[in-house]
């Protein structure tokens, strides 16, 4: 099973509103440790990893919450691979009737591309011609975090202050993806 980045520790961790210190506690992992997780400074071991993501989970759980990140996801995931032509992804999008898309490297979430990446590409000069043809690589933002299925939906809607959306994965396969239309559904 392929885990999030280790700056998602950090989003989990800041969306369940624990410090650093409870997080440490919770998992017997140290303090400081976490910091240099969350930093990048060191790359931890994967049951480190583990130990963290299932306590994260487990706090998560704790915590009362009518909704899950299951209950709101869009089930039928529209992704795009990394080497796909930027012009794939136009189309899907007007097709689909969305307005970003998950990049995916085979199964891995590795990017994001959006309508507003690719107009911020056209207003810095970059011809639609030369976009067209372009890897999707070449253009894309960061990855969307990815939550499990249990993740209460008030963890999903604070992780999306820094973000458009957030996949959903069940044992590391994505299931799932909510967006910020998604969520104000549910108004």
């Amino acid at each position: 099973m392929k885990f999030p980045p280790a700056t998602d520790i950090r989003r989990m961790r800041k969306a369940l509103d624990i410090t650093q210190t409870e997080l440490a506690k919770e998992s017997g992992i140290s303090q400081s440790t976490i910091a240099k997780i969350e930093r990048n400074r060191i790359s931890a071991s994967y049951d480190t990893v583990v130990k963290l993501f299932e306590t994260l989970d487990e706090m998560a759980k704790g915590e009362r919450h009518d909704l899950t990140a299951a209950d709101v996801a869009s089930k039928d995931v529209v992704t795009v691979q990394s080497t796909d032509k930027v012009r794939i992804a136009t189309e899907l999008m007007r097709e689909e009737g969305y307005s970003q898309l998950p990049v995916l490297k085979g199964d891995i979430p590795v990017g994001s591309i959006s309508e507003k990446i690719i107009f911020e590409r056209i207003r810095a000069g970059k011809t639609m011609d030369e976009l067209k043809d372009a890897p999707i690589s070449l253009i894309m933002e960061e990855s969307y975090p990815v939550v499990t299925e249990s993740t209460p939906i008030s963890s999903v809607t604070a992780m999306m202050s820094d973000c458009n959306a957030v996949l959903v994965a069940r044992k590391g396969k994505l299931v799932g993806m909510i967006t910020k239309a998604d969520i104000l559904k549910l108004i």
